[in-house]
């Protein structure tokens, strides 16, 4: 079949010996699920006895889609009396005993360790749409990547498609390829509806009717392009957090969101008023470390004890214990009964007041990436269920970026010393 430019780049990569992870898409109609169709065609044709994986974050989307591309390129080709479809089993097995395993990827409450792939090994995945499952669903595939590797001398490789998404395939592909510090051993190919000159001229036109968000992303390929109608902080107020020099001094605070042993990074901030001045990030610490960074900067910004504020869930407890500080509880209860709780509370207030927000501490670059990334994962989730406001969960955060939102947790707490005004000032134990 003929092939656009950037489906040969891609099939380069897919049979070096460097490459182990591809992202080929970032917009629709450029050809990246053919793409993917066709290397598993080819792989499964030329290594019998090979396994291979078709995923996708529903099967039954699978099926109704990257499935019906499959079975129309290889009527195309004449291949389709060389394999047979079983739609039970969910497998496509090859005459020479080469097959392919469809797989639902979605990560399920009940399966979060997504042990419903078992023992697998496969010789290579292929999973399309990938912004649709989680980080952890593509790490999981890859370490199953193993079988006959050796016996026909192949580099374990992991294809992946998708549109443009702000989650885990924007860290871990797009951003760093556009910065250059994309690892070796994963490429990122952008395929636009331009570089297919095989398509429908019609389907541009369908696309020019699109939502301007919807146009943007899978006409234009804009990857940093986000319009959520649930996203509660604009990128426009997230830009302006670094320049915002009219924002008065006030009331001196530290906000530390606590973690241990390298579980999530340690955060601790210092805040006079809402101008954040001073920071302390510990990658792998232990409480007495971050105990004994909160006291030294409690000492170089005089802050008051009662003016400092620790993630009480977990092992922040320990700190708040020896400390005698404020502690905050995620699922406390709100002063508004209109708010799920108490971060809800608190996240919807940093909604409300980043205008009044001035970051003027100094931050590495990798620091402002995660904050401007994280502060665009507070959202409005599940407003429909019981009448109350909530925010995204923490561990659907994770699940958008690959990573625990740790910066973004210490402006929410921050903003307790808002609601709650009067509430610090207590007798320092």
């Amino acid at each position: 079949m003929n092939l656009t430019k950037k489906q040969r780049q891609a099939v380069y990569y897919l049979k070096d010996k460097t490459t182990t992870e591809l992202l080929f898409g970032g917009g629709a109609g450029g050809g990246k699920t053919a793409l993917g169709c066709l290397w598993l065609m080819e792989m499964c044709t030329n290594y019998p006895g090979t396994r291979w994986l078709m995923g996708r974050a529903k099967l039954k989307t699978l099926k109704e889609t990257t499935l019906n591309t499959f079975f129309e390129l290889s009527s195309i080709l004449k291949i389709s009396d060389e394999f047979n479809y079983n739609s039970h089993s969910g497998t496509i097995i090859f005459n020479n005993a080469s097959e392919i395993l469809l797989k639902d990827l979605f990560l399920y409450p009940s399966d979060p360790e997504f042990d419903s792939l078992g023992s697998l090994e496969i010789t290579g995945a292929f999973i399309d749409e990938a912004n649709q499952i989680t980080s952890k669903a593509k790490n999981i595939v890859k370490s199953r990547i193993r079988y006959k590797l050796k016996e026909y001398d192949l580099t374990p490789k992991l294809l992946l498609t998708c549109n443009p998404s702000k989650n885990w395939v924007y860290n871990e592909f797009y951003k760093p390829d556009k910065i250059g510090t994309l690892p070796t051993y994963r490429k990122f190919i952008q395929s636009l509806l331009t570089d297919n000159k095989y398509i429908s001229e019609h389907y541009a036109t369908n696309l020019m009717t699109l939502d301007d968000n919807s146009k943007q992303r899978l006409l234009h390929g804009n990857w940093d392009y986000d319009n959520d109608p649930t996203t509660l902080i604009t990128q426009e107020s997230i830009s302006n957090l670094y320049s915002n020099d009219y924002v008065t001094e006030g009331n001196k605070y530290i906000i530390a969101d606590i973690a241990r042993y390298g579980s999530d990074k340690a955060i601790v901030t210092v805040w006079d008023g809402l101008i954040l001045t001073d920071k302390i990030v510990l990658p792998i610490s232990s409480t007495v470390e971050i105990q004994n960074a909160i006291n030294a900067l409690r000492v170089k910004h005089k802050v008051q004890l009662s003016r400092v504020l620790c993630d009480e869930d977990g092992v922040g407890g320990g700190v708040v214990d020896s400390l005698h500080c404020k502690g905050f509880k995620n699922g406390g209860k709100p002063k508004n009964k209109a708010y799920y709780n108490n971060k809800t509370e608190c996240g919807y207030k940093l909604a409300e007041m980043i205008s009044n927000i001035w970051i003027k501490c100094e931050l590495q670059e990798n620091e402002i990436e995660a904050i401007n990334q994280e502060l665009g994962q507070l959202k409005t989730y599940d407003i429909d269920k019981d009448g109350k406001l909530r925010i995204l969960p923490k561990d659907k955060i994770k699940d958008n970026i690959g990573r625990s939102p740790d910066w973004l947790d210490c402006f929410i707490m921050r903003m307790w010393f808002e609601i709650h005004p009067s509430d610090y000032a207590y007798s320092v134990l």
